[in-house]
């Protein structure tokens, strides 16, 4: 079992923990902590948090996502995997500004410049600098934007994301809405899935309009097999 499983499931250091922040009613986005169990082939190696959170100065947020192996998977992943991603909620879309990602002595750290459309910082001690188009994402902040571009149902067909050294193309496909039964309860859902160009292994996950939004499961499929899902447990709000 690859632990790089986990970080590409839902879409590839951190910020401290603190108290969740108020609601933004003008862009419906609000603070949340979302509480997962991963599965792999049917077993569940891991739990999964995702935090979002208000940060210090005006219309900026801070995105982390935890994850966690449990059972016999501990002894073979000691170090959780935390990655955190700092961005700004413009009038409709995301902004991202600042990516980070740890494992151990293993670390990403990502400044993304929009005046010069660039993007600098380290991968595994490798110097980056990439070249960012209007829309690109980071693995984290890819996630808030689908949420918003669900709420203003205007959800684009392509997006350009960072990931780990490079940025990669990837398709986004809206597949109807799925009535799902979760530990939240009955949930009406909207399908998405991504998939990058020519490769066979394809990413669903469910949004909860209920919810705000928040992704309440995601499966990753190979040749239209499972490899690896996550389903919600418990969600948290302020």
């Amino acid at each position: 079992m690859n632990k790089a499983l986990f970080a590409s499931l839902m879409f590839g250091v951190a910020a401290a923990p603190c108290a969740l922040g108020d609601p933004a009613p003008e862009s419906g986005l609000q603070p949340f902590a979302a509480h997962f169990t991963a599965e792999w082939k049917g077993i569940g190696i891991a739990t999964s948090d995702l935090v979002l959170r208000r940060d210090t100065a005006p219309d900026t947020w801070v995105y982390t996502w935890r994850i966690a192996a449990r059972g016999i998977f501990r002894l073979a992943y000691s170090e959780d995997l935390l990655q955190s991603s700092w961005f700004t909620l413009g009038a409709r879309h995301v902004h991202t500004n600042r990516y980070a990602a740890s494992e151990g002595s293993q670390q990403v750290k990502l400044d993304f410049d929009w005046d010069t459309h660039r993007a600098h910082g380290t991968s595994q001690g490798k110097p980056l600098d990439l070249i960012l188009q209007d829309n690109t994402q980071d693995v984290l902040s890819i996630q808030i934007e689908v949420m918003q571009d669900l709420r203003n149902d205007v959800l684009p067909a392509k997006f350009s994301i960072v990931d780990k050294d490079e940025v990669k193309e990837f398709n986004y496909t809206r597949e109807g809405t799925e009535h799902l039964r979760t530990a939240l309860g009955e949930l009406d859902t909207i399908k998405i899935a991504s998939q990058r160009e020519g490769n066979n292994r394809i990413l669903h996950m469910w949004f909860a309009p209920s919810l705000g939004f928040v992704p309440v499961q995601a499966e990753r499929t190979r040749d239209g097999k499972s490899e690896f899902a996550m389903r919600i447990r418990s969600l948290d709000r302020p």
